[in-house]
């Protein structure tokens, strides 16, 4: 049986184990992959809270060997789920953010072509060599992933915001993701691939998504999936503030409380978790007191559209219209962000 299909279960990603602070990891970007551990670089614990059928879904996908395709509103909190497994499991993270432009192959490796072309032309001895093809090739994410896999050691990968691509990306990745293999075409003979009898050294794939467009039927029967939500119970958005330094209880209450009745609105992008951490960062950086939350200030950092903007400023304070008649953005202060389009 290939490495591909088998299940294993000797990993599992436990989101309530005890983490220390800090921790050093395997450096991920170093090319050549060395053949044993020679740089690490210290990082800190990341302040994740996985519900139990999150960490189920992560579990299920590193035993079938098979990536997580995450979906969710935007600021969910998909991208930071493979920093937490990466640091709790102890393992070096790989990252690929996709743009347009992104192709299949950049995952795998990149040939300089132009490079070689240019050092033929000079004198011997002055640049890279262009007779040896190695030189001019680089492992990408998802290559240097399999290359760590030869040399018996294990990487978690990124590959965020998916559906940025072109729609022959996840189809160009079907064989790659099935055998977790690639050859080299330019570098005839150069093959790397996880080892078929180590299920272990699989990489840990995480895939993003927001749905900007559909992605096909081939590559998502290759994932297993899970959206992420938006938390729903208040206690848990108290947790996870609490969990990003946010120590005064009274703040942590009046702006989640702000957050949810911004999100029962008819907004065009409802704010999320990146919003709401953004927004009660600065809110401590400069001591805003806690009663004037309800007046929506900076609220630029939770509401990017201007019509949902107009649409908050007429949003009465909680158990009560507003006596004056006057919508909550006459009482803001001046200057705010989002306050007048611009």
């Amino acid at each position: 049986m290939r490495t591909r299909h088998r299940v294993d279960t000797s990993t599992q990603f436990d989101p309530a184990a005890a983490l220390p602070e800090r921790r050093r990891i395997e450096r991920a970007d170093l090319e050549p992959v060395p053949a044993t551990v020679t740089d690490t670089v210290e990082v800190g614990r990341e302040p994740y809270i996985a519900g139990p059928r999150l960490a189920e879904a992560v579990n299920v996908a590193v035993a079938l060997g098979r990536p997580l395709l995450l979906q969710g509103d935007p600021g969910a909190g998909k991208t930071r789920l493979a920093h937490a497994v990466a640091y709790a499991l102890g393992l070096p993270l790989e990252e690929m953010y996709v743009k347009s432009t992104t192709r299949a192959q950049d995952l795998l490796y990149t040939y300089d072509a132009v490079r070689r072309l240019y050092d033929a032309q000079l004198p011997a001895g002055t640049a890279g060599d262009p007779g040896n093809v190695g030189d001019y090739v680089r492992l990408g994410p998802l290559g240097r992933a399999i290359a760590r896999a030869e040399q018996g050691r294990r990487s978690v990968l990124l590959i965020d915001e998916i559906d940025k691509a072109d729609i022959d990306f996840p189809n160009d990745l079907l064989r790659e993701l099935d055998q977790l293999a690639f050859d080299v075409a330019e570098q005839p003979g150069r093959r790397h691939a996880v080892p078929e009898d180590r299920p272990d050294l699989r990489p840990i794939i995480f895939v993003t998504n927001n749905e900007e467009k559909v992605l096909p039927s081939a590559f998502l029967r290759r994932c297993v999936f899970h959206f992420v939500e938006f938390p729903r119970d208040v206690g848990l958005l108290d947790e996870i503030l609490a969990a990003h330094e946010v120590p005064e209880a009274a703040l942590r209450e009046g702006a989640i409380d702000v957050l949810v009745r911004l999100r029962s609105l008819n907004l065009t992008k409802r704010p999320g978790l990146s919003e709401l951490l953004d927004w009660v960062g600065y809110l401590r950086a400069v001591q805003t007191p806690v009663v004037e939350l309800d007046l929506l200030p900076y609220i630029g950092a939770l509401l990017k559209v201007r019509s949902d903007v107009a649409l908050a400023e007429t949003m009465p304070a909680p158990g009560a219209a507003s006596p004056s008649g006057r919508a909550i953005g006459d009482r803001l202060p001046r200057g705010l962000p989002g306050g007048d389009g611009g």
